[in-house]
């Protein structure tokens, strides 16, 4: 598989089930690489879920939060069989994209899957409800404002590992 690019910063998309939590005035970011083969949506949210990367994530939530999760259920999510997994609950659904909120209701994670003339662009981005209010508006805590930085660096990461998982398996 050839890739057209790296993972970038992109705008979100018309018709992007994370709008919701832009015209909250939550934090959101979006990121997006093209893969240069044609692949399904529920076979890019599996490939996210099960990297060896995701499932580093997923063995801390296990002895963490006691939140344990299977290649399966990242399966079955991936191909709308059931609406959770691991520290997870389905918040949206399209054809193609998911939002994937966590059990406190502070974080989120949101896939897109948009075919184009040559393979397909793959989405990733995430929204953080952590907002304050202030005299000035809105704010994120410091807390997680300090964490951004790390953020981003792991979803891009994320996004790349699923992106070159994808090539290797089609």
């Amino acid at each position: 598989m050839k890739f057209s690019g790296p993972v970038t910063k992109a705008q979100l998309p018309d018709g992007a089930l994370l709008q919701e939590f832009v015209d909250r005035g939550e934090y959101t970011d979006c990121f997006a690489i093209m893969v240069g083969n044609n692949v399904t949506f529920p076979e890019y949210v599996e490939s996210f879920y099960t990297t060896s990367l995701f499932k580093a994530e997923r063995l801390v939530l296990k002895w963490l939060i006691s939140r344990p999760s299977t290649d399966e259920e990242a399966r079955q999510v991936s191909r709308n069989e059931t609406h959770a997994f691991a520290a997870w609950k389905e918040h949206g659904r399209s054809d193609n994209q998911l939002v994937m909120m966590d059990f406190r209701q502070q974080t989120c994670s949101w896939f897109m899957l948009v075919p184009q003339e040559k393979g397909n662009r793959l989405y990733f981005g995430s929204a953080v409800m952590r907002n304050q209010q202030t005299s000035r508006g809105r704010k994120m805590k410091w807390t997680y404002r300090s964490l951004l930085g790390l953020h981003r660096l792991y979803s891009r990461a994320l996004l790349h590992v699923a992106a070159r998982r994808l090539g290797a398996t089609v």
